[in-house]
């Protein structure tokens, strides 16, 4: 990775230009003025709302009992210039330039930032009835439907898919999830700890369909590749996410095989001037010796102060977090710490069919990732236990009766 210019002394004669207005790009403003930036920071947004949070889209705004959710962030006091509803369509490093809807924007340090974007379901461009849930208008027009209390089938039973079945039961709507694999979260989380969540479904009401693998969308129906039809007022599709970079094609800027922005261990990208933060980019981690692409909420707030330290160039920073994500469903708050993809032990702390239980991945006996459903004590304190590289008790790890930070081996 190329060195990026220190912003040093000259502060005041540096621009830095921000493109996107989600929790990354908000957050690596606030960041740059807390750390004591005092250039000009311009934030770009293509949506024209006011910028927002995204996970109460799926909980309170979809269920009508919020109108938004925008961050608490006074911009003007901050110096920070918002420009919203303005679309960006590609990146010139040679000349400093980013060019979009509203003309060419020069930068002195640019900051990437435009998270993901939901994967449509092939075939559905147009069909009437068919809805993803990314946006602040996503959720709005998906409002009068569950209002409504429409028959609806959710494409994909990944961490939105259970949390839209979750608010759609919620507001009384008959909820039928397909999911092409042989369990929910397939592609987050091993067989034996998905499984359990399966009954999960079905106990609110919800009827799961693994195996189940869309053949096409017709209006008012969806039909499986085995022929079953299946009504639907509604489509709600959540089948993953991808970065939203599909506009940096030609700048130069080194992208991975999923379209992430291949940030280096600072969030340098390989461009000068030019780092990347939150759901579009990927960094190394010395932790776990591997990528990481982190498409979760901590990440987006973790990552930007990193950013700024490395913009303002005094105190150098490397960007290592423990991952950690939560989501909300079926009554359930379930919440992840860490990387299990190199873990050589799976140890389990309660019984996984009960209300509460947690899961712990080990490598050579430390602790390097856990799963908590309704056991925020296990999270908390087996983060900080993953944060200081701990090596673990097996014995006492298993006895959910224990608290966990007593499993510390001596």
């Amino acid at each position: 990775m190329s060195d990026q210019t220190a912003q040093g002394g000259t502060s005041a004669a540096r621009r830095v230009v921000v493109v996107g207005a989600g929790m990354a790009g908000v957050q690596t403003a606030v960041a740059l003025r807390e750390q004591g930036f005092k250039g000009p920071v311009t934030v770009i947004g293509a949506e024209p709302h006011q910028p927002y949070d995204r996970p109460p889209l799926s909980k309170a705004v979809l269920l009508g009992k919020a109108e938004g959710s925008a961050f608490d962030v006074d911009f003007e006091s901050l110096g920070v210039e918002l420009r919203l509803g303005c679309e960006v369509f590609g990146l010139r490093p040679a000349e400093h330039e980013l060019d979009t809807e509203a003309g060419p924007v020069p930068y002195d340090v640019l900051v990437l930032a435009t998270g993901a974007e939901p994967i449509t379901l092939p075939g559905t461009e147009g069909v009437p009835g068919v809805h993803l849930l990314r946006t602040l208008d996503d959720a709005e027009r998906l409002q009068p439907v569950l209002a409504r209390q429409h028959e609806i089938v959710v494409v994909g039973a990944g961490w939105i898919g259970a949390e839209f079945a979750t608010a759609a039961r919620g507001a009384g709507c008959a909820v039928t999830v397909v999911e092409a694999a042989d369990r929910p979260l397939a592609g987050a989380l091993p067989a034996e700890v998905a499984a359990p969540m399966a009954a999960w479904y079905a106990d609110a009401g919800a009827d799961l369909r693994t195996h189940a693998r869309v053949e096409r969308v017709e209006p008012g129906a969806v039909v499986l590749a085995d022929g079953t039809r299946l009504p639907a007022d509604a489509v709600v599709v959540g089948i993953g996410a991808r970065p939203a970079t599909a506009w940096l094609a030609g700048s130069g800027v080194e992208l991975g095989p999923q379209g992430d922005v291949l940030a280096d261990d600072r969030l340098r990208t390989s461009v000068d001037d030019v780092y990347a933060v939150g759901d579009c980019a990927s960094f190394p981690s010395a932790r776990y010796g591997a990528r990481l692409l982190v498409h979760h909420w901590d990440n987006a707030l973790q990552g930007p102060r990193t950013v700024a330290a490395n913009i303002l160039g005094e105190t150098p920073a490397v960007y290592d977090p423990v991952p950690y994500f939560w989501s909300e469903q079926f009554g359930r708050f379930v919440q992840y710490a860490g990387h299990h993809a190199a873990a050589d032990r799976m140890v389990w702390r309660g019984d996984p069919t009960g209300p509460a239980w947690t899961v712990c991945w080990l490598r050579e006996d430390h602790l390097v990732a856990l799963l908590a459903v309704g056991r925020p004590r296990d999270l908390a304190q087996g983060r900080r236990l993953i944060e200081g590289g701990s090596r673990m008790d097996l014995e006492a790890l298993a006895d959910p009766a224990k608290p966990l930070k007593d499993a510390k081996a001596g």
